[in-house]
Parts: structure tokens; sequence; C-alpha cells
């Protein structure tokens, strides 16, 4: 029995040492296990051109840079599988697998293998973790844009996308599951909760916006600032909130989700507002967003009769890596010089 229940704590710790463990190994190890010519299409300049070129449309409407899944043999799978592992939270890992594998359920409803397809997403590398300290890679595809931006141990994850078609799924052995659904029902927990007079700071136009207002821009500023600040709700509401801002960062590793939260907290929370657009019930086009002085949240759920949900979180100057990117200059003795 004792030997078991030792068993059983290494495996548990095993499986909870796989994410967030922020370490170079698991992409050197990835870009190891490629061929040269895998290794020429996966692994481009810091400074490429793509590197902030990101969409979340399904990939045979997009191009993309980077290889893709369909490449990969089993074994060149599994230390992607590491790597991601290791650079998301086990939330932001299991999301990412039920997005990509909403696409079989769209193959099904379609019939269309070509833009339904879950081993259309790619990987994407920036610069060199053997030998560089700044370093940068992506993984993208339908509803996924994830980006991340590395220099000397410190780590950049945004802009972060996640999607899901359907939000809800309707009929077959999977009918009624739904992704990213506590996005959806904590922002319906924090509207509900709210009284006449904050219903009306909160609400700001009726119409839901039909797509996240940001889209896939590059770079983005703080949108108007509507909705209600976090200092005009009541305890109770201001803990709904955090739950909902605690569930976007749920999809880092830990460490970085607890590091940002208290920033958030100590920095600007009583200025961050939560605002709405649209219907106020489950199941009509809806929109909100969670605004501070550096980050956005949007989520919107309106296209297929309010079946398909978008998020994103942005920030305003570590998006791709901005704000790393300018310490790695600042302190570095080469660029001193020049």
């Amino acid at each position: 029995m004792k030997k078991f229940i030792v068993t059983t704590l290494l495996v548990v710790a095993s499986i909870v040492m796989a994410f967030g463990q922020l370490t170079n190994k698991p992409a050197v190890d990835f870009l190891k296990s490629l061929t040269q010519a895998q290794r020429n299409k996966t692994q481009m300049p810091f400074n490429d051109g793509s590197r902030m070129l990101w969409h979340y449309f399904p990939s045979s409407m997009f191009q993309r840079a980077g290889i893709q899944l369909n490449a990969l043999d089993s074994n060149q799978k599994s230390k992607l599988e590491e790597l991601l592992k290791t650079f998301l939270s086990e939330t932001g890992y299991i999301k990412t697998m039920k997005i990509i594998d909403l696409e079989n359920v769209l193959l099904e409803i379609s019939g269309d293998s070509v833009m339904r397809n879950p081993e259309n997403y790619l990987v994407a590398f920036y610069g060199n973790p053997e030998k560089d300290s700044l370093w940068a890679f992506s993984f993208e595809g339908h509803h996924i844009s994830l980006n991340f931006t590395t220099h000397k141990g410190k780590v950049e994850i945004a802009p972060r996308f996640f999607g899901a078609n359907p939000a809800r799924i309707l009929s077959g052995p999977r009918e009624g599951e739904r992704t990213l659904q506590k996005e959806e029902d904590l922002g319906f927990e924090l509207l509900n909760s709210l009284s006449k007079e904050q219903r009306e700071l909160a609400i700001f136009q009726k119409k839901p916006f039909s797509e996240i207002v940001t889209g896939n821009s590059t770079k983005v500023e703080p949108l108007s600032p509507v909705g209600i600040m976090y200092g005009q709700l009541t305890k109770n509401q201001q803990f709904i909130f955090l739950k909902l801002l605690d569930e976007y960062l749920s999809t880092i590793p830990p460490k970085l989700a607890e590091k940002r939260m208290n920033s958030i907290k100590d920095e600007e929370i009583n200025e961050v507002r939560f605002g709405w657009a649209g219907a106020t019930v489950l199941g009509q086009g809806h929109y909100y967003r969670m605004q501070g002085k550096s980050f956005l949240i949007e989520f919107d759920n309106v296209q297929n009769e309010a079946n398909h949900i978008h998020t994103v979180w942005r920030d305003f100057n570590g998006d791709f890596g901005r704000d790393l990117i300018k310490e790695h200059y600042k302190n570095s003795n080469h660029h001193k010089h020049e």
C-alpha cells in the first residue's frame, strides 16, 4: 500500500511539474527533434515580419508562418505537447485541446475537411532558444492564437485568443458540452448581480458588436472607457469581478498569473471597468469588455445565433513582448555601443 501511495504521489507530481515550469529546454528539445528542412520552415529570425501577424481564422483562410501539426511525426508532436504544457497552465492547455477538438465537430456538420481540420494548427519560432536571450514562438490556428516572448527567464504571453464554435454543442454524443463556459457564465453572473443603477453604468449600448472590436490588430490602444468601475461595486460583486478576471489569467502558468493579478490589484484595480453591450440573456447576441490601464479583455458571442464565442486578452505594452524587447535593447551591451 505504501509503495502504491508513493508511486501515485510521484505521478501527480510529474503531472503538476509538466505545467508552468518555464525553461528553454522544451523549446530546444522540440527544435532538435525536427529535420533540417522542417526546422528551416519553423524557425525564423526574431525580427521576421510574420512574428506579429496573427489571426483566429481557419488556416485555409489565413496563411501563417511555421509548420503544421500534420507535418510532424508522433515524437515531434509529443515534444510540442511538452512545450505547450510548459508555457501554459493546465487550464490553458486543456482549453487549447478542447478548441482544437471542436474542428472535428465542425467537420461532422460541414463535411469540409479542408477548412475543418484539427491538424491545421501551426507552430513558429522567432530567434533561437538554444543561444538567444530573446526569442519567441507562436501556436496558431482556427480560434487559437498564443504568442509567447521570453527574455532571460521573463515571459510575456500576449495576445492570447481563444474561441469556440459551437460554443455549445447542439447534438450528437457530446450534446450540451460548452467550451469557454466560465468566461460566459461569469460575465452574466456579474451583470445579473448589478442593481438597476449599476446596470445603467455597465451597459453602454443595446446592440452588441458583431466581432471583437480590436480584431487581429498587431497593436492596440485603450478603447473608450465605458462601463462600471471595480471601485463602484459591492464586495460580493467585486468577488465575481475578480473570478472573471482570474478565469482569463488562469490559462497562463500559475506563478505568472498570480504575479499579474497582484500587479493589477496593486496598481489599477479600482479603475478597471466592466462594460456590456447587447442582450442580457443567454442565447442572444452579447459582448463585454474588461479594461484597465495595462490590459484589455474582449468577449463576444454573436455569430451563429449566439453560439460562437471569441475571447482575447491584449496587453497595451506587453503584446508580442514589447516591454521585454525594450528591456533587451536597453540592457544589451551590443546596442549600447551602437
